[in-house]
């Protein structure tokens, strides 16, 4: 044997003898009911969770009434966060989570190794933050680990498609950068029964909110205390199966822009710097630093040249040109923004926001619409309940400069920083 291989191998040799050697000791020490229980307990779990788990959880509510959702804050380090997170929703997930991935597997003829096959490749190349994320909200629910891989792995495999819209400028009434986003996915899946908003104050890096559900830590959509707005819409058919997983999801990718992004210029940084797995438009905006917004398609199909097309506002190249303004950018699959968009050009806020998002959906499958004011870190967000879709529903108004989960009397946000 080489030097490297022979060292292997006799660690390797002395590390299995330890364990074996481990309960023959033991059985000197305790009685037989202890060391058999310890025995088995290794045999059904041969690794050990953190002992000592720091970071904090505190869940309150927000808005009224049947439009009440649960917003949770978590802070410490990603593991921490994911363990306080499923801590907190553990009966939410326990609940969605499994019935969901049933009838998704089913819905598209795999199983749950397929999943965890995607999965492993995708994660390969994202964010290991959001792996130890993953790994304490298992610990945190009590969800097996592969369970919630194989629901993560869903949204490389399913087709939907969404809408957005950015103004800010003179465009808005006040300036301020206000973005939409509306979810257009399944119903049948019923995530929207669970709704789980997420504010992270990560022990390193940025402070973000995103509003998903119950178990779902990737970020549809999100946005961060630097004023960094995400939106996504897909545009990948069914046929075009099946995608490239050799890259971050969207979703993943969200989570490291939301955490490390200060600028628009940024953001867009940490996405071109990755591949990409299927055919996309995105709308980034950045409310503070450099107050503007951008459309992005990245079609991952196209030849490598032509897969990444960012427009600005106003730009005549725009696909939708010459239906373009200065300080609006927007892709709504033609579904008819531009008219409304032109007529209330400079008088745009939060409240028109709302009244564009939801004349915009996809009908039957408006499972959730968030509007933004990234300019002064507050949103707005209706989920879809019953038969009702998000367009339907009453929307939650959300200051993240205020939240209080834990009630100390002083912002969380603030308090989260240096």
């Amino acid at each position: 044997m080489k030097g490297s291989l022979r060292f292997w191998f006799f660690a390797t040799m002395g590390s299995s003898f330890l364990l074996l050697a481990a309960p023959l000791i033991a059985f000197g020490q305790e009685s037989k009911p202890q060391a058999l229980q310890r025995a088995e307990t290794a045999a059904t779990k041969p690794f050990a969770t953190p002992e000592a788990i720091g970071g904090s959880g505190h869940r309150m509510t927000v808005g009224e009434g049947d439009s009440a959702f649960p917003l949770i804050v978590v802070r410490g380090t990603p593991y921490e966060m994911g363990y306080h997170l499923g801590r907190q929703f553990s009966k939410e997930m326990h609940q969605f989570v499994p019935a969901a991935l049933a009838g998704i597997l089913s819905e598209l003829h795999t199983d749950e190794p397929t999943l965890l096959e995607v999965w492993s490749r995708s994660v390969a190349y994202g964010d290991d933050r959001v792996e130890q994320e993953l790994a304490g909200l298992a610990d945190g629910s009590g969800l097996p680990l592969r369970t919630l891989q194989a629901m993560h792995a869903i949204p490389l495999l399913m087709p939907y498609s969404c809408s957005s819209i950015a103004a800010w400028g003179e465009a808005t009434v006040d300036g301020h950068l206000y973005q939409t986003r509306n979810l257009d996915w399944s119903m049948k899946v019923g995530a929207h029964e669970f709704p789980m908003i997420v504010l992270y104050l990560p022990a390193d890096g940025t402070p973000h909110i995103v509003p998903s559900f119950a178990g779902m830590i990737g970020a549809h959509t999100g946005m961060n205390a630097n004023g960094i707005a995400l939106s996504e819409m897909g545009d990948a058919s069914a046929k075009e199966a099946p995608y490239a997983i050799h890259a971050p999801h969207f979703t993943v990718l969200f989570r490291s822009m939301l955490y490390d992004a200060d600028s628009l210029t940024k953001a867009l940084s940490i996405f071109e710097s990755h591949a990409h797995t299927k055919r996309y438009h995105y709308v980034f905006g950045d409310g503070k630093k450099e107050l503007r917004a951008v459309k992005v398609r990245a079609h991952t199909p196209e030849p490598i040249d032509q897969r990444i097309k960012i427009w600005k506002d106003n730009d005549p190249s725009d696909e939708f040109a010459p239906n373009v303004l200065s300080c609006v950018v927007y892709n709504d699959e033609g579904r008819g923004a531009f008219p409304t968009l032109k007529k209330e050009r400079g008088k745009l806020d939060g409240e028109k926001m709302i009244a564009l998002a939801n004349s915009i959906p996809i009908k039957g499958g408006n499972v959730e619409n968030v509007v933004y004011d990234a300019t002064d870190l507050r949103l707005w967000v209706s989920y879809a309940k019953g038969s009702q879709e998000a367009y339907q529903r009453p929307y939650t108004f959300i200051d993240l400069k205020k939240i209080d989960a834990d009630k100390d009397g002083k912002p969380d946000l603030h308090s989260s920083q240096p």
